[in-house]
């Protein structure tokens, strides 16, 4: 019986779990994820630590799956016929607001990772993976269509200069990266790489 209880209470509706996946964020972005702490999630969202560490195992867990709860879904579908169509379709998922937070985000986390081998395994297990996935998908079709050969080098690099272009746009440039900036990017060195 009191099994039955402890299940049924732990168990969230989808916009509860959204809610507080947007609160790790919000608290993410204040302090970074060192001084993020289950007992702030737990009284920012008006929740026990105990569900917290029920649902999730831990704070490396939770930070990783409220990253990939943000990110969009579904780029693996975006088919615009092209690579570039494809790759620019994608870069418009986020408004420049949200690619600049993102951005900030991921320099913050890419930080935490170096100290925290739970943190990179929760990021590679629910963030780098999908990810690398979906843009294996639109590399694939574009291989199939004859416009990236197949035995291309550059194939397995493709994710590593988006997310560095998207890293380093600020400590080069001291500008936050903007869809303008990635749809740039894209034409001058991703897509040349890949066609090449």
């Amino acid at each position: 019986m009191a099994e039955t209880a402890t299940t049924r209470r732990s168990r969230l509706t989808p916009e509860r779990e959204a809610e507080l996946y947007e609160a790790v964020l919000d608290l993410l972005r204040e302090v970074g994820y060192d001084s993020l702490t289950m007992d702030a999630v737990a009284t920012r969202t008006r929740s026990s630590k105990a569900t917290l560490y029920r649902q999730w195992g831990g704070k490396a867990e939770l930070v990783a799956r409220s990253v990939r709860h943000h990110k969009p879904v579904g780029i693996a579908v975006v088919d615009t016929g092209t690579l570039r169509g494809d790759l620019h379709a994608m870069t418009t998922r986020q408004d420049d607001c949200e690619m600049e937070q993102n951005s900030s985000l991921m320099r913050a986390l890419g930080t935490a990772v170096h100290s925290n081998p739970d943190l990179l395994a929760a990021l590679r297990e629910w963030l780098v993976e999908p990810e690398l996935e979906e843009m294996r998908q639109v590399v694939q079709r574009a291989v199939d269509r004859g416009e990236v050969r197949a035995d291309n080098r550059a194939i397995d690099y493709v994710l590593h200069m988006i997310i560095g272009a998207v890293v380093a746009r600020t400590m080069i440039d001291n500008e936050p990266p903007t869809q303008a900036f990635l749809s740039s990017y894209i034409d001058a060195v991703v897509v040349p790489a890949l066609v090449a």
